[in-house]
């Protein structure tokens, strides 16, 4: 890296005792950006018919979020820098309790559209803080399997949005909904604020980077050739699993098939259980060698991306909800690439590389989510099923996902 990238140096581990509540804690935050970007595949029917949105503007509202998570990566990144993890967390995250009652009490599409806009900038430092706490505080060797745990801990906020946030639109409202992930933000910003405290500096705090220097040693980080297959790969790995459960799941059951808002709450909430034991499976069966964990991502990829095509084109009810339950299984091959960027960066730049696979992720995650709208809306107008043609898209950008990671130059080998 030759020293185009700083960071200050980092704080000395903190013994188990005190890291444990403190990861906990940050994870709390961390699943309820969970709920928050899954809560599109419930909310959607509700909100086509109390708005008459299209496709295309359900595919909108649930990238939203994602646009403004991902967007924010970088500087958060740099706050955290800067600034430490609790106080970025604690800064940002009001802004994810104000997001969602301004969505809670809108009365238009612009309105659910900035309330979006607004949770996705309070949950940007969600996950980022606990992938850069593990990897500050626990040994390398124990990085995958940390945040395969990280993942399924915080991958309970996927269940409330689930059968539970469908029996309560149906049983009150989707604002009711609203509301209650609204109280679940404020009680977990109320567990970081009590539960995590910065560690003891290593050194005394001198020659602190200023906001420019820290942004050029971003820049250098995208100047690396191997920095864009990693991020074209993360930017289709897990948009995929989003773009199924944390939108186009419910649509296509209650659409395609004629369940319940209730029923299809229970298969989203069956999918969310298998995918968070997912990466934790992943995670404690990580390659030693960086050179097969690559393999095995981009075969998990091309796998995905073909259940996928299999959504798309089979139309029964078992065959649907079987695939999308193996889509789950498959998708915590995602706690690989986070092992992945561990092993390419060195220790010194971690952080900022961190930030901008995560940024690349939810951008990932936004686009396709638009974009999978789009082709649907375009598909219905030509009489086609809009379901097809989205989940299509999706397994077709997944695969040329793989391909760059697969061509482009590849990191380094370290020890």
């Amino acid at each position: 890296m030759g020293g185009a990238s700083r960071s200050p140096p980092m704080s000395p581990a903190l013994s188990p005792r005190a890291a444990w509540p403190m990861l906990l804690a940050l994870t709390a935050a961390f699943g309820m950006s969970q709920a928050f970007r899954t809560m599109a595949a419930i909310l959607a029917p509700p909100l086509q018919a109390e708005f008459g949105l299209s496709p295309q503007q359900i595919g909108l509202f649930a990238a939203s979020f994602h646009f403004a998570f991902g967007a924010l990566q970088l500087l958060i990144g740099v706050g955290m820098d800067l600034f430490g993890l609790r106080r970025t967390v604690l800064t940002a995250f009001p802004l994810t309790v104000l997001g969602a009652g301004l969505s809670a009490g809108s009365h238009s599409y612009e309105a659910l559209i900035a309330g979006q806009v607004l949770i996705g900038i309070g949950c940007a430092p969600a996950f980022l803080a606990c992938t850069l706490f593990i990897a500050q505080q626990f040994p390398g060797e124990r990085f995958a399997m940390l945040s395969g745990l990280t993942l399924m801990l915080g991958g309970i906020g996927m269940l409330v949005t689930g059968s539970p946030l469908a029996w309560l639109i149906e049983a009150r409202s989707w604002r009711a909904g609203m509301w209650v992930l609204a109280a679940g933000a404020a009680l977990a910003w109320v567990l970081v604020w009590w539960r995590v405290r910065p560690p003891p500096p290593a050194a005394p705090p001198q020659g602190r980077e200023s906001l420019g220097q820290a942004l050029r040693g971003f820049g250098a980080l995208l100047l690396l050739p191997y920095t864009w297959g990693i991020m074209l790969m993360g930017a289709a790995n897990y948009a995929s699993f989003m773009a199924l459960r944390g939108l186009w799941l419910g649509p296509l059951l209650i659409d395609r098939h004629g369940l319940s808002l209730v029923a299809s709450g229970h298969v989203a909430l069956a999918v969310s259980v298998v995918s968070l034991l997912s990466p934790p499976l992943f995670g404690r069966f990580d390659p030693p060698s960086a050179r097969r964990r690559r393999r095995l991502i981009v075969g998990c990829a091309l796998a995905t991306a073909a259940l996928f095509a299999l959504i798309g084109l089979l139309r029964g009810l078992l065959a649907d909800t079987v695939l999308a339950l193996a889509v789950a299984l498959l998708s915590g091959f995602m706690v690989l690439q986070y092992a992945d960027v561990r092993a390419a960066y060195p220790p010194a730049v971690i952080g900022r590389a961190l930030s901008v696979f995560t940024m690349a992720m939810f951008i990932g995650v936004a686009l396709v989510q638009w974009g999978s709208g789009w082709v649907a809306s375009q598909a219905a107008a030509r009489g086609a099923d809009p379901f097809a043609a989205a989940l299509l898209a999706v397994a077709a950008m997944l695969a040329l996902g793989a391909l760059a990671y697969r061509l482009l130059p590849q990191p380094p080998q370290r020890a």
